[in-house]
């Protein structure tokens, strides 16, 4: 038996991500998201949910561009932080210890202890309601050499991604199925 609730933001689980940023000065700045995924392939995009209050949706909005970093459970507290205080009071790569790294295309760096970095240049902002949605062109992938496999593509045992479930952080990193297994 089922039981029916009001409708909320219940879509679970949510891929965390350190979404890094640049004022107009170049000093960089990050924003810890749940609202975050892939929205398109063909070019490939994804789509960020941030509140305007936010620092970050200024940086963003007025740079247009930005890197999605992909953290580990090994900088679970550094990613919690991020999200709690804001960088406009805070340098948030000074008090986390988090290594800021150029980029190859974009002004906002790379986080160096996420395996995996997209850099994006937005390409729409679309208001919702509390949130609005960013959606961003991907247009280079960064990958730690360690965490790919003998044919360079992502070995996912070797990354210890997490997720967000309702107010709680879980762990991600065991292969349970492979696209298409039930046609075989």
């Amino acid at each position: 038996m089922k039981v029916e609730k009001k409708p909320w933001a219940a879509l679970f689980p949510c891929p965390v991500v350190l979404v890094t940023c640049v004022d107009s000065e170049g000093k960089p700045n990050i924003i810890t998201l749940a609202w975050a995924g892939t929205v398109c392939s063909d070019p490939p995009m994804l789509g960020l949910g941030i509140r305007p209050h936010r620092y970050s949706y200024e940086l963003i909005e007025g740079a247009g561009e930005f890197v999605v970093n992909i953290p580990t459970v090994d900088i679970l507290k550094e990613t919690d932080y991020c999200g709690m205080v804001s960088g406009k009071e805070v340098d948030k790569f000074s008090i986390t210890g988090l290594t800021p790294e150029p980029a190859e295309k974009v002004k906002p760096p790379l986080i160096r202890e996420c395996p995996v970095n997209f850099e994006c240049i937005l390409k729409k902002k679309i208001p919702l309601g509390v949130h609005h949605l960013f959606l961003g062109e991907i247009i280079s992938v960064h990958l730690d050499q360690n965490v790919l496999d003998e044919k360079e593509k992502l070995d996912f045992n070797k990354i210890s991604p997490f997720v967000y479930n309702q107010g709680e952080y879980w762990s991600l990193n065991k292969k349970i199925g492979t696209y298409g297994f039930t046609k075989k």
